[in-house]
């Protein structure tokens, strides 16, 4: 491996870390929500959301989605380093 491949595989590395800090805090901020809401208002967490789920429920579901939403995007997004310029 020449220093080439090591500074491409750096920032392929870097930019896996920023990637993934920043799905961490998104997911962070919406899974805050689900919380506040339960400890601020818990009976709304008893109110009818969709498909005749309660909104406790329902948030739930959301959260597995969404986590398995930015696990495929990470994937995706992190599966092959930049193309080289120059080829």
């Amino acid at each position: 491996m020449d220093s080439q491949d090591t500074i491409l595989n750096d920032e392929f590395e870097k930019r896996k870390v920023v990637l993934g800090v920043k799905m961490t805090l998104l997911y962070s901020l919406v899974y805050a929500g689900f919380v506040a809401l339960s400890v601020f208002k818990p009976t709304a967490m008893a109110g009818r959301a969709v498909l005749g789920l309660n909104v406790a429920v329902a948030y739930g579901l959301g959260l597995i989605i969404i986590a398995v939403i930015f696990a495929l995007i990470y994937n995706i997004l992190c599966r092959f380093p930049a193309e080289q310029k120059g080829e």
